[in-house]
This record gives structure tokens, C-alpha cells and sequence, in this order.
């Protein structure tokens, strides 16, 4: 090599260090996966200059690989797809841990033609590494087509193979971290929130409603007669009972405007953001026919039915903070109850002379 080339080399070298070095600190600055994620987009967009690639990640309640991050022609199309472990070059070097460089992906029996089908683009060549994080695979970064010719080379397969290195360390940190929060403020019975993050929640919600002037409700849920369950068929299948009228509970919600919460034993309650009395009157309808409709340990052999008391109370209508709607929704499930159960009560408006109490809903 001469001295100029030397030279050359060494500057790469020194600059690729210097990125690297870069990259682990701003990977390890944060344990945001949004963040996470958005870091790796900009540091191989920047190093590599792929003119597509993707950031591939196993989705662990599905076992399928989803598409994370998706930059280039026919991206958005990508970011709605899926791929099983072994598919393509991509599930490949899933499955086998083993990076991969494939200059001509035409000659190689592991190549899929179905993305490029559903996005109109044409793959020539792919380069490929996995996440490794403790041994495990957490999903895949490839790179498609280079701006060069050759498009991709060895030098090219160390660079990526470092910035996964990093990615994956950070991305393991991040949903560790996720995971040690969702423990504090998820019941871990049902899956539902924790009474603890719904009065966080409610104070917050009630603020912006009272700030924005948008009605928040809130309907406040016990089952009745649920001793009877653990009676006859045991805590046991008590628990897995609860499991399920969490599990019917969020079935029913609107997905990101809605939050199921345990507050305690076998009640539960629903947030219903920018939502009034005849919204939430709705919602609560729908949730007692759901009971109504539904048999209860059916997987353990058994036809259990239970139905429920539910309570409705509206901010600002009934209640003017946080501590006032969970009272005033509580008070009407108590006054479902009194009025014979499996039915809906509205709280009452606030009087001066009154503690609480509701109205039968028609």
C-alpha cells in the first residue's frame, strides 16, 4: 500500500472510531425506544448511506418480525408488514444469528420477492446482521441496494455489524426499563392498570379537561356477587375470572382514548377522555351486555356467569377534581347496586345537602 492509501486508510479508521464512540454514547444516553430507535436511524443513514434499509424487530406477543423503521422507496408500505423467523434474508439471519452480504439477491434461494412486491421496488443487493443481546436475537438491521457498485463490502458489514452491536444493548436497555415501569403501574392479575396510576392519571386528565374545557369521565365498575365464584370454584379460578373481565373490559375501550384500571379486589373502572354523560352512558351499556353475552372459564371446563353494577360520573357535571369523580362514580355503582345490580347509575349533580347518590339510566 503506498502512502497516500496508507494514509487514507488510517483518516477512515480514525473516523470510524470517532463515530463509533459517538454512537455509544448517544445510545446509551437515553432508554427511550422511540429515542433508541430514532438514534440507529440517523446512524446508519449517515455512515452507510443505504438508499433503503430497515431496523427489523421480533415482536414477542406475536413471535412474528415487524418492520421498526422503514427508510426509502415503498417504505411506508413496509412499516404495516410482517415476516416469520426463517423468511427471507432478513428472517434468516434472524434464525441463524449469522450476518449475511448478498450482492445478487437473484441467485439466492433465500430471498423473498413478496416486500418488493407490495412495495414496487426492485432488490438487488442486501446486506444484513442481527441484534445480539445476551445471546439473543432481537431482530435484524438490513440494508438494500448501496449507492455503490459493488453496493455493499466487507468494510460496509463491520460498520453495520458494530452500530448492531450498539443498537441492540441499547434497545435491550430500553425495553428493560420499559418493562420495570409497567410493572409499577400495571395489576398483575388482570393486565389492567393499578388504582395507583389511575389516581396519576386522573389528576392529569382532570387538569387538561378543565384547561381545554373537554368533558372527562369516568365509569366505575364492581362485580356482583363475585364471592359466590371463589365459593363454588376457588381463588384459583377467581383470579383467572378477573383475568378475563380485565381482558372483556379492554376488548371494549377505544383504542388510545380509553384506560382500563383495577382499582381493588373485583373493581374496576374505565377513563374516558373527551368523553360526556351520554358518551360514557354509551360505553357502559355496551360493557353490562358484554357481561351479559359473555360465559366466564369456558378454557377450564366451566360456564361461568357474572355480571356487574357500574357507576358513571362526568367532569365537570359531577365532580370538580380528581378525588370528587372517583366519589361521585363510586356513589353510583353503589347506587346500581342498591337498585337491584346488573345495571348503569349516573352520579347525581353535586348538591350542597347530598353526599352522593345517582340516577337509573332509561
Amino acid at each position: 500500500m503506498n502512502p497516500a492509501d496508507l494514509l487514507s486508510a488510517m483518516k477512515r479508521t480514525v473516523e470510524q472510531l470517532a463515530a463509533y464512540n459517538e454512537m455509544a454514547k448517544a445510545l446509551t444516553s437515553t432508554l427511550e425506544l422511540r429515542e433508541v430507535l430514532a438514534l440507529v436511524m440517523q446512524k446508519v443513514s449517515s455512515l452507510l448511506l443505504p438508499r433503503n434499509w430497515s431496523l427489523i424487530l421480533l415482536d414477542e406477543r406475536t413471535g412474528k418480525l415487524s418492520f421498526e423503521i422503514a427508510v426509502g422507496e415503498g417504505a411506508g408500505v413496509l412499516k404495516g408488514l410482517q415476516l416469520n423467523p426463517g423468511e427471507g434474508i432478513a428472517g434468516a439471519v434472524f434464525s441463524s444469528g449469522v450476518a449475511r452480504l448478498v450482492h445478487d439477491v437473484g441467485g439466492d434461494p433465500s430471498f423473498s420477492p413478496r416486500f418488493d412486491e407490495a412495495s414496487a421496488f426492485h432488490t438487488r443487493s442486501i446486506l444484513a446482521v442481527p441484534l445480539l443481546s445476551r445471546g439473543h436475537v432481537l431482530g435484524v438491521i438490513e440494508l438494500v441496494n448501496g449507492p455503490t457498485d459493488p453496493p455493499f463490502s466487507n468494510d460496509d458489514l463491520t460498520t453495520l455489524t458494530a452500530i448492531a452491536d450498539y443498537a441492540a444493548i441499547a434497545i435491550e436497555n430500553a425495553r428493560n426499563f420499559r418493562r420495570v415501569q409497567e410493572l409499577t403501574i400495571t395489576d398483575e392479575h388482570t393486565g389492567c392498570y393499578n388504582a395507583r396510576h389511575l389516581r396519576a392519571l386522573l389528576d392529569t386528565e382532570v387538569k387538561r379537561s378543565a384547561r381545554f374545557r373537554h368533558p372527562l369521565s369516568l365509569v366505575f365498575l364492581d362485580l356482583d356477587h363475585f364471592k359466590s365464584v371463589n365459593d363454588r370454584h376457588g381463588h384459583l379460578m377467581g383470579s383467572a375470572t378477573l383475568k378475563e373481565v380485565g381482558d372483556l373490559l379492554m376488548a371494549q375501550g377505544r383504542n388510545g382514548l380509553d384506560a382500563v384500571f383495577r382499582y381493588g379486589g373485583d373493581e374496576f373502572a374505565i377513563l374516558l377522555v373527551e368523553t360526556d354523560q351520554d358518551g360514557a352512558t354509551q360505553i357502559a351499556q355496551r360493557v353490562c351486555d358484554a357481561f351479559r353475552g359473555r360465559s366466564f372459564l369456558v378454557d377450564h371446563g366451566l360456564d361461568v356467569r357474572v355480571t356487574a353494577s357500574v357507576g358513571v360520573a362526568t367532569f365537570p357535571d359531577h365532580a370538580t377534581s380528581a378525588v370528587d369523580l372517583i366519589r361521585s362514580a363510586d356513589f353510583a355503582m353503589y347506587g346500581a347496586k342498591a337498585r337491584g345490580r346488573d345495571g348503569i347509575c349516573v352520579a347525581e349533580q353535586p348538591r350542597s345537602d347530598s353526599s352522593g347518590g345517582g340516577s337509573d339510566v332509561p
